[in-house]
């Protein structure tokens, strides 16, 4: 049997002895975030799935993992058939699966690692399952090796990037609880903690985060629990006498303390314990968002000139590596690790940069068309001539987070006529939501179509969201606010930053995915009768023109791209080795 099945069945057994079924165990840590720390990557040492999503269900007899349409061809690819079954979790949700059950279950989840929407949904679903609360995680108790908790070093993010103070800010947060009678909020995501305080950190990997909860209160002053080894004088002074640093093993003790206080906790986004101790404790729990992360979503002056920078320095590398791709990518040398390696090389060579802002994807032939494809040394393969290409990255910087997807022929044969066909669908969609005007109010799910239109006139479509959203020099995927079908009715505001990424994906051949970035302004119509808004486009990188159909554009695609081109040149091109510049101005005339 294979560990992981040792696993499996060790996991089973604490099970019988706490007295429960089953056992949920999603793919987070203890802030619901993305990017976890190697002691929380419970699902991936228990299933083998190492994807960002996911959430698996052990009973006595059955297992499964759900994900969602970026990982549904990695998943059986990672996890044993035998052991457990594969599900899309929006086609086939865990609520129908436990509903396939013959009996009524028990069903253990540990409460800091899933929020009360979660569970609320899970109930109202699958209303014979029993879902219970447990006191400590029985994946923990048979994972015998875990690796410690993360203590990285907090900095200070300095006030030139972060563009206002943490006192400003925390005031900012503190007058919205005073006119909503809320005595105090609960924040648990880290991005939002180091946004409010203007610190960063160094707990997870490819985001700047320091892990730890604070209490806000409506006078402004504010509790941090974080291990007090991570916080070094110069930072605590920059915390100031308004916040307390406490360790985490007070948290359970301050939560109790607000015993009759009215106390802000985002069910969706927050842990489910937070609300289930506030409430044994007396408190009244107010459902309601995380209160940073609208005003994190939406750059200040300062950010959105630190976006630029970023975004103008970052082009440097990804110019350097495209330039790279084109005298290499045809001779079968190089492969999709030295690929990855070599655009981070060219990005470690800028001063200012920090680290990648994910693990990047090198896809070569039919590893483009895995969506999230990680690749590994056992999955690693060469880049063979005349086959798609496709490199999805970013970097993390002081001044801004970037994430930049091209899709590129290796050449040196003409690319097939449907190859092209698709790759210009995918340009079209890309260009209609960059250039899209809308009205103030409007919504991702409203305009997630305007990506997709060219694609559905053929029949064609792709199973990820159009746009996420981007942190300043924090998370590359920040909320509220995205482009999809499935994005929450929140509209998109002034000086958030969103991506443009449509995607064609043939399984077994290949993958397509164009990816800029774009910082929503104000439009200027003089016969507007209302606000409306635009796009700017911050990413500075050229399309592969071997791959275009340019009949099939429109003359406003054409011109676009055009203009797009011309300043992708005339902004980056001054910045390049002469050789690359050179190629630069090739690649750049206008069509």
């Amino acid at each position: 049997m294979t560990s992981i099945g040792h696993r499996l069945l060790a996991l089973r057994e604490v099970l019988r002895g706490l007295g429960v079924d089953g056992f949920l165990v999603p793919r987070s840590d203890e802030h619901l975030g993305e990017y976890v720390p190697a002691n929380a990557e419970r699902l991936a040492w228990l299933t083998g799935f190492t994807g960002s999503a996911g959430l698996a269900i052990v009973l006595p007899d059955r297992a499964a993992v759900f994900t969602d349409g970026r990982y549904t061809t990695q998943l059986p690819q990672e996890t044993d058939g035998a052991l457990w079954e594969p599900r899309h979790i929006t086609d086939a949700p865990p609520s129908a699966w436990l509903n396939e059950q013959k009996i009524p279950l028990r069903v253990g989840y540990d409460p800091m690692l899933i929020s009360e929407d979660a569970i609320d949904r899970l109930a109202k679903d699958a209303p014979r399952i029993a879902l219970v609360p447990l006191a400590a995680n029985p994946v923990d108790a048979v994972w015998h090796d875990r690796p410690l908790a993360p203590c990285g070093a907090v900095t200070q993010h300095p006030l030139e990037f972060a563009g206002r103070s943490a006192a400003e800010k925390r005031a900012d947060i503190a007058g919205m609880l005073r006119g909503s009678a809320e005595d105090a909020v609960v924040i648990t995501d880290p991005a939002s903690l180091c946004w409010l305080l203007n610190i960063r950190g160094a707990d997870v990997p490819f985001a700047p985060l320091a892990l730890g909860f604070l209490i806000l209160a409506q006078d402004g002053t504010a509790e941090l629990f974080m291990a007090p080894e991570k916080i070094g004088p110069a930072v605590l002074a920059h915390l100031g006498a308004e916040v307390v640093l406490r360790p985490p093993s007070a948290l359970p003790e301050a939560l109790d303390a607000l015993s009759g206080k009215r106390v802000r906790v985002d069910r969706g986004n927050s842990p489910i314990w937070f609300a289930q101790r506030l409430r044994a404790a007396g408190a009244e729990v107010v459902a309601g968002a995380d209160p940073c992360a609208m005003p994190k979503a939406r750059k200040n002056a300062a950010e959105q000139a630190g976006a630029r920078a970023a975004q103008t320095r970052d082009a440097i590398a990804l110019c350097r590596f495209l330039h790279w791709l084109a005298v290499n990518a045809a001779k079968g040398t190089e492969t999709e690790l030295s690929a990855a390696a070599a655009l981070r090389g060219f990005r470690a060579e800028l001063p200012e940069f920090r680290d990648e802002s994910f693990p990047a994807i090198s896809g070569a032939g039919e590893h483009g068309a895995v969506i999230h494809y990680r690749v590994s040394a056992a999955s690693d393969r060469r880049l063979a001539p005349d086959e798609v290409y496709l490199t999805d990255s970013g970097a993390q910087y002081p001044d801004g987070t970037t994430d930049v997807t091209r899709t590129i022929w290796t050449g040196p044969g003409t690319p097939p006529e449907p190859l092209r066909e698709r790759f210009t669908l995918v340009l079209q969609g890309h260009i209609a939501l960059a250039t899209l005007v809308f009205p103030v109010g409007i919504a991702g799910a409203h305009i997630d179509a305007m990506a997709r239109r060219a694609l559905w006139a053929e029949g064609l479509d792709y199973d990820h969201g159009t746009g996420h959203g981007i942190g300043s020099y924090l998370s590359v995927h920040e909320g509220p606010v995205s482009i999809s079908r499935s994005s929450r009715d929140l509209a998109i505001a002034e000086g958030m930053i969103l991506s443009d990424e449509p995607g064609y994906y043939l399984p077994g051949a290949y993958g397509i995915r164009l990816e800029n970035l774009l910082l929503v302004q104000q439009a200027d119509l003089p016969a507007a009768l209302k606000p409306f808004l635009r796009f700017e486009t911050l990413t500075l990188a050229p399309f592969d023109r071997t791959l275009i159909d340019i009949g099939l554009l429109t003359p406003a695609e054409r011109d676009w791209l055009d203009l797009y081109h011309a300043r992708v040149l005339a902004e980056v091109g001054p910045l390049l080795p002469p050789a690359v510049a050179g190629w630069l101005a090739e690649v750049c005339k206008h069509l």
